[in-house]
């Protein structure tokens, strides 16, 4: 048996939000934000530790600072239950930071890399990540060092037997290229609706979704309130989101993930995996953050067991 479920290689960061800030920020003023959090950003760090918290055995690869901020980072991904026994540390470096203005209808989002961009190829033990049953990345683009060998990176692990998932996150340069090389060897692609369109050059979500569905065997697109789509086999599937008391939207595309995927390790039927997405997305959305929903292990019982499907008791499958 695989030691671990999933094994993610990516960034690791902090986000630090404050929130009540005017969306015009006066040059020359020192302006009060009315909340803070300071609390485990980057996309795959998100996605670890909240698949983790759902009950999967995850191993996690990255490179951080030997400084607080990754210190931190590390410590959260460890209470939750995920191996990081693979995170390689630069001496006197700086772990990125993600600094997080929300506002009514749009956010600013403000990220210094530190060592986000240092993570390479060679960085990485390929035997341990494919001793799981499934390979997750996250913000491609963002990972500058790794970037031009992740296509090389989703072969090894199709070789090894693992099946693949891909959710490229924003590209900070705006140029959207090298995706279609790196799906050859995806099972799984999950972009929201701006990403569909940016990777696919069009302002047609339709279209979109026609194009990357020819590309992949499962491609699904996050709608956020609005739920997911998703095609497989020449099949459409369409699930509504879950209506919660909505806090903060921080990594709830990243929270989605974490659900979908834990369904998919275990053999689930596409509309589960959708559906375990939604609710994951929502829940993470109730407190502050992307994590920290995830961390109240009482309230993630009561939540989901509201849903009639409660984390860690699902049928286990035989997918990769």
């Amino acid at each position: 048996m695989p030691r671990i479920d999933v094994s993610i290689a990516g960034e690791l960061n902090l986000d630090l939000i404050l929130y009540g800030l005017p969306e015009q920020l006066v040059p020359e003023r020192e302006l009060l934000a009315e909340g803070m959090m300071l609390t485990l950003g980057s996309s795959s760090g998100i996605v670890a530790h909240n698949l983790a918290a759902l009950g999967a055995k995850v191993g996690f690869s990255s490179r951080i600072g030997d400084d607080a901020l990754g210190k931190i980072a590390l410590e959260r991904l460890r209470a939750a239950g995920v191996d990081v026994s693979r995170v390689r540390k630069s001496r006197g470096a700086s772990s990125g930071l993600t600094v997080i203005l929300p506002h009514a209808k749009w956010r600013n989002i403000l990220t210094y890399p530190g060592t986000i961009f240092e993570l390479r190829f060679e960085d990485l033990d390929l035997e341990y990540l494919a001793s799981a049953r499934h390979f997750h990345l996250c913000s491609m683009f963002l990972q500058r060092g790794l970037r031009p060998r992740v296509a090389e990176l989703f072969r090894e692990m199709k070789a090894a037997g693992l099946s693949t998932s891909l959710d490229t996150n924003d590209d900070p340069d705006d140029h959207w290229k090298g995706v279609s090389k790196v799906l050859k060897y995806v099972d799984v692609f999950l972009p929201n609706e701006r990403e569909a369109c940016k990777i696919t050059r069009t302002d047609d979500v339709e279209k979109a979704v026609k194009l990357l569905a020819d590309l992949v065997p499962t491609l699904v697109v996050k709608r956020g309130k609005r739920g997911a789509i998703a095609r497989q086999a020449g099949k459409e599937f369409v699930r509504r989101g879950v209506a919660v008391n909505a806090i903060d939207p921080v990594g709830a595309g990243d929270s989605f993930d974490a659900g979908f995927i834990y369904q998919y390790v275990r053999g689930e039927d596409i509309e589960t995996c959708l559906r375990y997405g939604n609710l994951a997305g929502a829940f993470s959305t109730t407190k502050p953050g992307g994590t920290e929903a995830f961390r109240d292990g009482k309230a993630m019982k009561e939540f989901f067991g509201s849903q009639k499907l409660s984390p860690q008791r699902t049928r286990r499958g035989n997918r990769a």
